[in-house]
């Protein structure tokens, strides 16, 4: 039962993304062909990234839907998986507990506890004591005629939300904007916020035209959107800056 360490791997990116986003967004206001559009924006990459930049700071972002990336991330728990999927208009693979067997379970270990030796043994105890369970009810239910898929299945039900999992995703780059405006958070929850800035980093290397200055809502916004009850101090919240200037 090891523990697994965040990794995040980019499998594909939309070919010719700047031009793509250039042609897109140009068809908008030109009489032109997208088509011919598309094939002249690749004589000057500079200019497109300048506009595109300009396009994506005033919110014009339906353009940005037209690329897409796809990352492959692995060490990362059930839990996270559980508030990734809620970012609906995104594409997601993901490991089966069904069709792989979890025998030998990796798992994720949060800071707070990982940090207490106390919490940290109490912690592999029970993940421990839930693998032999496990590892328990197969061999009962496959002495008992059960298939090894149906066994698998129903076995499963007693693992723990930190077991380790694999997932694919694909989202285009309007909705990982809006992913790492809420993910990139201070106040998000650790792993996945871990998640988000590693996938924004990559996102800021291959396309800093669009993702440059993506991140947390705040960052964007000039001002903190969560209220006084939630706000991590970085940025005044609204009402500060609303009362200031009257």
């Amino acid at each position: 039962m090891p523990e697994k360490e965040l990794k995040v791997k980019l499998l594909d990116l939309t070919q010719n993304a700047l031009s793509l986003i250039y042609a897109a967004c140009r068809q908008c206001y030109s009489a032109e062909f997208a088509g011919d559009i598309f094939e002249k924006s690749k004589e000057d990459p500079k200019k497109m990234a300048e506009f595109i930049a300009k396009i994506a700071a005033s919110g014009h972002e339906s353009p940005l839907e037209h690329v897409k990336f796809t990352f492959a991330v692995e060490g990362v728990s059930r839990a996270l998986t559980h508030q990734l999927v809620r970012h609906r208009l995104a594409s997601y693979s993901q490991q089966s507990q069904r069709y792989v067997k979890e025998n030998n379970f990796s798992f994720i270990i949060p800071p707070t506890i990982k940090k207490d030796p106390e919490a940290l043994k109490e912690y592999e105890d029970v993940l421990s004591r839930i693998q032999e369970g496990y590892n328990q009810l197969l061999h009962l239910l496959k002495s008992k005629g059960i298939v090894a898929e149906k066994a698998n299945q129903d076995a499963r039900f007693v693992l723990p939300q930190g077991a380790e999992t694999k997932i694919v995703i694909t989202m285009n780059c309007r909705e990982l904007l809006h992913f790492f405006s809420l993910r990139c958070c201070s106040r998000a929850q650790w792993e996945i916020k871990a998640l988000a800035d590693k996938m924004l980093s990559v996102c800021k290397k291959e396309l800093p035209a669009v993702f440059s200055k993506a991140g947390a809502k705040c960052e964007a916004l000039g001002y903190c959107p969560e209220g006084k009850k939630f706000t991590c101090g970085r940025y005044p919240v609204k009402s500060d800056i609303i009362n200031s200037n009257e």
